[in-house]
Parts: structure tokens; C-alpha cells; sequence
């Protein structure tokens, strides 16, 4: 009896244990991305004049479809907002296909009027692991923070329950899917609405084939020499460029 009682609760103890270990290996994520426009463009003598005539955020939503080894991360639903003539619209028409297994990233993005197809190495990016935690999108997030291009200072939460190392943007490198990214020079943050738990077909996933082919490095050296006189707003432009 004593025997049959142990062999009980080890059994429910093991259930338990395994319930909790759930982990999302397929899916599609919808981040929604917030950037406080009126913070984005202090300093700038003649967008000042208009800054009462502007909303505070801009709100866009982005999807990242994720499998074992690749991600790919596209523009998602659009909402009724303010049609803006600068600023508003940075990294809207941005794609990123991401092979985690063979450590490659290809990106479509728009920069002014030219499209570059950017293909490089994933970036090698120094995170630091906290002990920070948080729920978002009812998975449980650590908090990691990197900086990007020297000085800029990079905030995520990342989930080892999907653990596909990807997230937003070119982002990736972390033990799991970052779920919030925040970069405060940007003013700008990308958070995790929902996980929608589905199977992906690999072979669907395909990598933007459109634009000027670059890498990551020609890109930004081309930036700084195209911005070099901008002042802050040249250095907007290079970071939103090269996430």
C-alpha cells in the first residue's frame, strides 16, 4: 500500500512538472510597436511648429512567424491613425528572414527612397541576463539589455518557453524569443500582444529577394556618410537604418 501511495504522488509530481514545461516551438507573434513621436522629434527647429498638430504616439503592429531555426518578421495589421509626412512611418515596409541555423539574415528595408536587400551574419550582439522578470503574452520573461552601434541602449524581455532565439526587427542571440524590446533613443518599444500557437510550414517562409544587395556594414557606412551634416536627426535615421 505504502509502495502503490509513493508510486501515486511521484506520478502526479511528474504530471505537474511536465504541465508546466510547456514549450511553443510554431507560431506567429503580433508585436505592436509605439514610438513617441513627439519625443522622436525634439530638437528639430521646424517639425517644433507642427508638434501640436501631431499625436504623441504612432502605433504600428508587426507579425513574426517562427519556427525551429527561422523567423521571419513583416508588417501586420494596419489601424486608422494620422497619415504622417516624416518620422511616423520609419521601418514600416522593413522584412527580416532570419536562418537561426545557419546564422544568416536577409532584410528588405527602406531607407528614404531606396530599397537595400541587406544579407549578412545574424548579428553578434553582447547580452547582459538579468534577474528581472515579467509576464507578457502569459509567458514568462527575463530581462536582458545590449547596446547596438557603440552607444545605443538596447532593453529586452525574452522567453525561454519558445525557445527559438529570434524576436523583433534583426534582433536575436538571446535563450529563447524576445517577447518586448525597448530602445530609448528611439523612444520606441515593440511588445509581444499575443502568441498565436500554430503550425508553420518551413518551406513558406521565404526570404526578401528585392533591392540593392549590401551588408550591414556598407549600409551604415553609406548612412553616415549620406547623413554626416543631419546632426541628431542624421543619427535617427542611422539607428532606425540598421535595426
Amino acid at each position: 500500500m505504502k509502495a502503490k501511495l509513493i508510486s501515486l504522488m511521484l506520478t502526479c509530481l511528474l504530471g505537474a512538472t511536465c504541465a508546466q514545461a510547456q514549450f511553443t516551438f510554431y507560431g506567429k507573434i503580433e508585436y505592436e510597436r509605439k514610438m513617441n513621436l513627439h519625443r522622436q522629434l525634439e530638437g528639430n527647429e521646424w517639425m517644433e511648429r507642427f508638434k501640436s498638430q501631431l499625436p504623441k504616439f504612432m502605433t504600428h503592429y508587426f507579425d513574426l512567424t517562427f519556427a525551429p531555426g527561422v523567423t521571419f518578421y513583416q508588417q501586420g495589421r494596419e489601424i486608422e491613425q494620422p497619415k504622417m509626412m516624416m518620422g511616423g512611418d520609419m521601418g514600416l515596409k522593413t522584412q527580416v528572414y532570419t536562418d537561426l541555423a545557419h546564422n544568416q539574415v536577409t532584410a528588405s528595408k527602406q531607407v528614404f527612397e531606396q530599397k537595400f536587400l541587406v544579407k549578412d551574419s545574424v548579428r553578434n550582439m553582447r547580452w547582459r541576463i538579468t534577474d528581472e522578470v515579467r509576464d507578457i503574452a502569459n509567458y514568462k520573461c527575463r530581462k536582458a539589455v545590449g547596446i547596438i552601434l557603440d552607444s545605443v541602449y538596447v532593453v529586452a524581455f525574452y522567453t525561454d518557453e519558445i525557445p527559438v532565439s529570434g524576436g523583433p526587427e534583426m534582433f536575436a542571440g538571446l535563450p529563447g524569443m524576445i517577447l518586448e524590446l525597448a530602445i530609448p533613443r528611439l523612444y520606441t518599444t515593440w511588445i509581444a500582444t499575443k502568441v498565436e500557437v500554430k503550425q508553420v510550414n518551413v518551406a513558406d517562409l521565404k526570404a526578401p529577394d528585392k533591392g540593392r544587395e549590401i551588408s550591414q556594414q556598407d549600409l551604415l557606412d553609406k548612412l553616415i556618410s549620406s547623413t554626416r551634416d543631419w546632426g541628431d536627426m542624421g543619427k535617427m535615421a542611422i539607428w532606425w537604418s540598421v535595426l
